[in-house]
């Protein structure tokens, strides 16, 4: 095997001194330099001075535009590139599933436990995935009593019901048929619900071209070595870039000597990011958070101000009527964010059709849900303050339907913004109470600032 690259000895040494040559790190930057990744002299990675985990630092100052490393195509870990691509091409249509992950999961079930595995210095970053600790490890107890409210319990029990679903109806066929790679005593669902964590937290989408949006889902996830070190913030300073041949990370704005480099998953909510990545971050960081009014709340709250059964059923037909309309479902929610609700269209119409006289609605519906109002159309973003000029009526169905959301967390805003100021306090609880504190903590002032909008 040819010898690591002096670029690669570089990123080692400058981390490595002083430490045995077992030292995971190590074995995989000369895994990388074998794999034909070129990595930048001015970076380094490290586990020194990163919020989580490993990372990636500036050893030098850095300017935008600045590509930090260079991966072929040839070194990431997917379906197509796995030693079982054959058998997993071979089996396409008997492994397709709601979540479209299972034939990368199997070469990773594959690939994590064989001792030849072209990988192995990959994975012995995460040696046994103890690391992760999202939502879906935690004991229920605990999910329901910190996250109560949240959104996040309810995600977990339709991941894990999935999970189990597709390793029992989908993996374990295919193992069984494969017996020579495969033993349901190794690739246990355990393991397979770890590397489901795995993929969540670590894979990479590549984007569609605009022109394939319409034609064909998105694509598969795929593992991508060096870019997965990357810690993610919403104030991020680098972006991975995709080509035909290779993928490039590149700085988006200047990055100071010692400072982390940071890669963005997306616009994640803070619920989203302890979800899918086992963390979330700290007020006010998350500049794209949200939080989150249940559809049927709105209902809730309209039936709650119904004074006679007329009225009742008025509200009742009116949200049917918005079901036909499909603005709004059983399980939908309206989603709201720091400066403008996400999904205005929804509850804007939905607001307007609530609060309707049993005339008005008579006449929307003969009009199957059209108006010729360019007033409205004009003012449809439901910006901060297009939701303080919203009427009366619709403002306090609103604002009831805030309030009732708030009931459905375990503790209210004051008593989390004293212990997020107890510096002593706060450190006294665990991680996972941390994490699950910023969550909560965001949402709800992101709703008691509705309230302040809508009062």
């Amino acid at each position: 095997m040819a010898s690591a690259p002096k670029r690669f000895k570089a990123a080692v040494e400058s981390d490595a001194q002083g430490k045995s040559s077992a030292d995971p790190l190590s074995g995989f930057l000369a895994w990388c330099g074998q794999a034909g990744v070129e990595l930048s002299p001015k970076v380094r990675l490290s586990r020194e001075g990163a919020v989580a985990g490993y990372g990636m630092m500036a050893a030098e100052e850095l300017e935008a535009g600045e590509v930090l490393f260079t991966i072929p195509r040839t070194a990431l870990l997917s379906q197509h590139t796995t030693s079982i691509h054959v058998l997993l091409q071979e089996a396409q249509e008997s492994l397709q599933s709601q979540s479209g992950w299972v034939p990368l999961l199997l070469a990773l079930l594959h690939e994590y436990t064989a001792s030849n595995s072209h990988w192995q210095p990959y994975f012995s970053l995460w040696q046994d995935f103890r690391s992760l600790d999202h939502p879906m490890f935690w004991p229920q107890e605990e999910r329901t009593r910190l996250l109560q409210g949240t959104g996040i319990p309810e995600a977990v029990d339709k991941d894990l019901a999935n999970i189990d679903l597709e390793y029992n109806s989908i993996i374990l066929p295919f193992m069984e048929t494969h017996p020579d790679i495969f033993d349901p005593k190794l690739h246990t669902l355990e393991l397979y619900k770890e590397l489901v964590a795995f993929v969540m937290a670590y894979s990479f989408q590549e984007p569609l071209e605009e022109e394939e949006e319409d034609e064909k889902g998105p694509n598969p996830p795929m593992m991508v070595p060096v870019a997965d070190i990357l810690n993610h913030v919403a104030n991020h300073n680098a972006n991975l870039e995709y080509s035909p041949q290779c993928l490039r990370m590149v700085t988006t704005q200047p990055v100071g000597k010692g400072q982390e480099i940071f890669n963005t998953y997306g616009q994640m909510a803070n619920w989203q990011l302890l979800h899918m990545y086992g963390f979330a971050e700290p007020y006010p960081g998350n500049t794209h958070d949200t939080a989150d009014i249940q559809m049927v709340t709105l209902r809730r709250a309209a039936l709650q101000r119904a004074k006679s059964e007329a009225q009742q059923q008025l509200v009742s037909a009116q949200w049917d009527f918005l079901c036909q309309l499909e603005m709004v479902g059983e399980e939908g929610a309206f989603v709201l964010g720091w400066d403008e609700v996400l999904t205005e269209e929804e509850l804007s119409v939905t607001l307007k059709v609530l609060c309707m006289s049993e005339e008005e609605f008579k006449e929307y519906k003969e009009q199957d849900g059209w108006e010729d109002d360019s007033e409205d159309e004009e003012n449809s973003t439901l910006s901060n303050e297009a939701l303080s000029r919203l009427k009366t009526p619709c403002k306090k169905l609103l604002y009831d339907s805030v309030l009732l959301t708030l009931e459905s967390y375990g503790a209210d805003l004051k008593a989390e913004q004293d212990l997020l100021n107890n510096k002593e306090a706060y450190e006294k609880l665990s991680r996972r109470e941390q994490q699950a504190l910023h969550v909560r903590y965001g949402q709800k002032r992101i709703l008691h600032q509705l309230l302040e909008l809508v009062q």
